[in-house]
């Protein structure tokens, strides 16, 4: 299932907009889409720090290092389910706590517990999006396809 449920505050702010379209092209397998809610030098940090998905730790930047980044691994994942339990919105920023379920081709799953923090500027393009979770957690919830 490709989708975003969001239970979570919904008033109206610039950052939680371009959050719930951030997921929404995620969820649905838009690159070009969600390469357009970027600003020109943004920056995806997605986990945090040094990771499998970035050993350096420097985060993505840019829309050729963030289509890189989708191309290397969002686009590898077959499916997501978001689920959004809280979202704190103020000034420039928008941080949501929230389940992320992705599925893999051969139906195995992993639970990425989180917490998204997006910033973005005057025109409500993202400037920073920051996930804040722990690959070894995820990886400890892999499950093989039911049948």
């Amino acid at each position: 299932m490709d989708s975003v449920t969001w239970d979570a505050p919904d008033a109206d702010h610039p950052a939680r907009r371009a959050a719930r379209a951030s997921m929404a092209a995620v969820a649905a397998g838009r690159k070009d889409e969600w390469l357009r809610l970027f600003a020109p030098d943004a920056l995806v940090e997605d986990p945090v720090g040094p990771s499998f998905l970035d050993p350096d730790g420097a985060g993505h930047r840019g829309h050729q290092g963030i289509g890189a980044f989708w191309d290397g691994f969002i686009a590898s994942i077959s499916g997501y389910h978001f689920e959004v339990a809280d979202s704190f919105a103020n000034g420039a920023c928008c941080a949501n706590v929230a389940t992320i379920t992705t599925t893999m081709g051969d139906g195995t799953a992993m639970t990425i517990d989180c917490v998204l923090i997006y910033t973005v500027d005057e025109a409500g393009l993202i400037t920073s999006l920051r996930a804040h979770w722990e690959p070894d957690r995820a990886m400890a919830t892999l499950a093989g396809p039911t049948s």
